[in-house]
This record gives C-alpha cells, sequence and structure tokens, in this order.
C-alpha cells in the first residue's frame, strides 16, 4: 500500500530531526521509504507565535495496517522527543509526522482519520505531495496539482 506522511519541525535542529525520522521509518518492518520531498521553510498555521517550520512529505509502501502506521509514527515522535500530552494545538514541535494519505482509502476511527482532515487546506503539505506524486488523487478524486495550482498564480 502506498502512504503518504507529512513532515514537519520548528524546534531545535529541524533539518537533522526530520531526516533523523525519515531514517527511523525506513528502519521499522513493513515499511519502505519510496521518496522525499524538498523541505520547505514555512510560517507556523493556527497559532502563530513561534518558530517557522520546516515541512515536507515521504511516499511510502508499506505492509501495516493504517493503524499499525499511525501507532509506528507516534513511536518515531516520541523518541525523537515530541510529548503530545505537554503540547499547545498547533504549536511549536521538535517533529510531527501525519499520515496524509492512505492509498485510495479513507478511514475514520478514533484518534486516526485518513485522508488527514486538513490536507486540503495545507499548501505545505499539498505542494511535497505534488513533487512526490504529480498525478495523486485524493480518495473523493481531486487532483493534488488542482489544490496546489491557486497558491502559485
Amino acid at each position: 500500500m502506498r502512504a503518504y506522511v507529512g513532515l514537519g519541525s520548528n524546534l531545535g535542529d529541524r533539518e537533522g530531526t526530520i531526516r533523523r525520522a525519515v531514517e527511523l521509518l525506513g528502519e521499522q518492518p513493513g515499511i519502505e521509504i519510496v521518496a522525499v520531498s524538498t523541505l520547505r521553510d514555512t510560517d507556523p498555521v493556527g497559532y502563530e507565535d513561534q518558530p517557522r517550520f520546516l515541512n515536507g512529505a515521504v511516499a511510502l509502501e508499506v505492509d501495516l495496517s493504517a493503524r499499525a502506521l499511525l501507532d509506528e509514527l507516534l513511536e518515531i515522535e516520541r523518541e525523537l522527543g515530541r510529548d503530545r500530552s505537554r503540547e499547545t494545538r498547533w504549536g511549536p514541535r521538535t517533529i510531527d509526522l501525519d499520515l496524509l494519505l492512505y492509498g485510495e482509502e479513507t478511514v475514520d476511527e478514533p484518534g486516526l482519520t485518513v485522508p488527514h482532515p486538513r490536507l486540503a487546506e495545507r499548501q505545505f503539505v499539498l505542494e511535497p505531495l505534488s513533487e512526490l506524486d504529480p498525478d495523486l488523487t485524493l480518495p473523493d478524486g481531486r487532483a493534488v496539482r488542482d489544490l496546489v495550482a491557486p497558491a502559485l498564480e
């Protein structure tokens, strides 16, 4: 199954932490790194009084369920120093790993929504996804490139 994960960091060595998260992902059984997007320096969204983010995305080939993949992402976040229980919503973080897409599947379970609920609103996610796969479509049929285009005009 092809899955896409959003990468973000705005504390400490942003690039180093993101690169380490990708390495850790690739070390997990059932996860193969297919491609990593360019990282982008972006403004914070939601809670704006914080440092700028470095954002990107990674394409994975996985032999895990969406829930098992999410569990791996959360474990890697913890390993890299993130404590979600102590954070401000949309606030500063050492690492953020978001399950954006899981094949063509739509998942709506407690603690897991795929596609990511704010995916179509976030240029810092759409741009790297479009870079990884210019023909990528969301489960509802919308082309990611069509969602990116308005920001490029």
